[in-house]
Parts: structure tokens; sequence; C-alpha cells
């Protein structure tokens, strides 16, 4: 099944639109929702993944709140805040530390571009997977709280010796349907995310994307983690599937890691139609917050 083009617009005017979580539209169809915000969401938008602060986030050293004070200094539109780092994850946050993070984030002038949980839809034991949608359940809810349109999953790392990967997939695709619905009723939109274990190219991505069908549920396409072929000519064959994206700060061609064409990956992106947020995310050694704003400064010179 091929997105058609209404889905592939659909998808564009909504990702990024922090109307898509309110209440008042849970209800409404995509056609409506598209209909609701004519021009909204046009042109691509800068962000940073929290996860480039995993360090710092994880020991203490700095705060949710001190990560959008960053964001909003160094010139980012928005964030991404990822799960982990809210506390007591995985248990949900409290009312009172979700609508402070969003609160200030409102008053930096940052969009809360999405957030993200760690599941795993790969486990072999039903009541297992079990537990892990029920993870993504609760995540999805706090999405909505936040105004986050697209919450950020994975598909899974375990090898499962024995079992092959259409069973496997078969039982993912049910796992992923019954958060997407979930999704759809809370006005969040689930991304997937390639991230080099369960998908590892644009084809496994794609086949699971296209097996479900729905506007609700899109790709996160992290250019790192397309490692086994050409990574750019992986990006153009799934691009019209993003929801959002992570712009690693560097990715793997012809075996060697390397900074990306961020212009070359800015038309593929285009190309795709996708219009809204580009979160950025720094890993390995270094100042984070000085490569951050670099890869920032590039991002904003490619996006034009």
């Amino acid at each position: 099944m091929k997105f058609s083009i209404a889905r592939r617009k659909f998808l564009g005017s909504v990702i990024g639109l922090p109307w898509l979580a309110d209440s008042r539209f849970r209800n409404e169809s995509p056609e409506s929702l598209h209909r609701m915000a004519p021009g909204c969401g046009k042109g691509l938008k800068t962000s940073l993944n929290a996860y480039s602060f995993n360090g710092a986030l994880t020991d203490g050293s700095m705060k949710l709140g001190d990560l959008l004070d960053f964001c909003a200094s160094a010139g980012f539109q928005g964030v991404d805040l990822t799960g982990y780092y809210f506390s007591g994850y995985p248990q949900v946050p409290s009312d009172e530390q979700i609508y402070g993070i969003k609160r200030k984030a409102f008053r930096l002038g940052l969009e809360i571009s999405g957030t993200g949980v760690r599941n795993d839809f790969t486990l072999a034991a039903p009541e297992q997977r079990a537990r892990e949608v029920e993870l993504v359940k609760e995540w999805i809810a706090v999405a909505a709280k936040l105004a986050a349109p697209v919450i950020r999953i994975f598909a899974g790392n375990q090898k499962n010796e024995g079992i092959s990967r259409e069973q496997v997939t078969d039982w993912m695709l049910k796992d992923i349907r019954t958060c997407m619905e979930y999704g759809k009723q809370q006005g969040v939109v689930i991304g997937l995310q390639n991230h080099n274990d369960f998908i590892q190219t644009a084809d496994q991505a794609v086949q699971l994307v296209e097996s479900v069908g729905s506007e609700w549920l899109g790709l996160i396409i992290d250019t790192g983690s397309y490692r086994r072929f050409n990574p750019y000519e992986e990006i153009g064959r799934s691009a019209k599937y993003a929801v959002n994206w992570q712009i690693k700060e560097k990715l793997l061609l012809n075996g060697q890691e390397m900074d990306p064409d961020l212009e070359k990956l800015i038309g593929l992106i285009r190309a795709s139609g996708y219009q809204g947020f580009l979160p950025i995310e720094t890993l390995g050694p270094g100042d984070t917050k000085a490569k951050s704003i670099s890869l920032l400064g590039k991002l904003q010179t490619a996006i034009g």
C-alpha cells in the first residue's frame, strides 16, 4: 500500500502543530484537522533532541528546565523532550511536572516538537509485550498533555533464536496498531524510528508503516541509523513516510563515520514534501553545547 498524495500532505501539515494534541481536536478526522489550520506548519523548523544531553540529564547535572533555557538561548525553535529525562521514568510524571515544563517552554517561545519512550516490541513473551504496549499508551497520554504532536517508539532488538522475522513482524504490527489507535484517540501521531535494530533498512521501515496504512503512524527517520547501505539513498526512499526526524551529527557512508551533507539532506527532505521540525542530535565526545550550536548553525544555513 502506498501513501497517497493526500496522506503525505496531511502528515506534512500536522507535524509540529501544538494544537494537534489539544482535546478540542481529538475526535476530528484527519481531513477536518487539515481544514482547521490552513497554511499552518509550512516550512522546516529546528529542534533539539534531549538525548544530545543524555549524560548531563542522566547524572542530574542538567534538568529539563535547564535544557529549555539552553534551547531558547541557542535559537532553536523547538525541543524534543525524550521521556527518559522526566523524573521517575518509566512511570509517568505528575501533571504538575508536565504542565510546569509545558508552561516554561511556552514562555520561552519553544514548541515541544515531540517526545519518546524506550520500548521493545520484539519481546517473545506476550505478557512482556503487553507491558510495553501499556508503557507506550501511558506516554501517549503524556505527549497529549505536553501538546507534543508525535511520540517516538522503537521496534526492538531481541534476536529471538528459532522465531522467524515474519512471526515477529506479525505480533509487532498488532502492537503498533494498538498504540496507533490510542494515539489517534489522543491526537498524537506515532513515529516509528529506524534504530539499526529490528529496523536496519529503508525497506524494513517502509514495510511496517505501509502494513498499518494509517495517517496516525509514520517514521522518525534517524539519519545516523541507516548503516547497511548508502544512507542518502535509504533516507530518500523512506523520507515520504517521515513524521519527524533525528538529524545526527554523523552518518556512516562507505564504512566511514562522517559529517552529513546537510544541503543534500535538506534537498531529500524537501523533495519528500515534509514540513515541520528537524530535531538534531549530537552524540559522542566533546562539548555538547558547542556541538549543538555548531550543528544548529549548519542546519539553519542549509534550510536557508
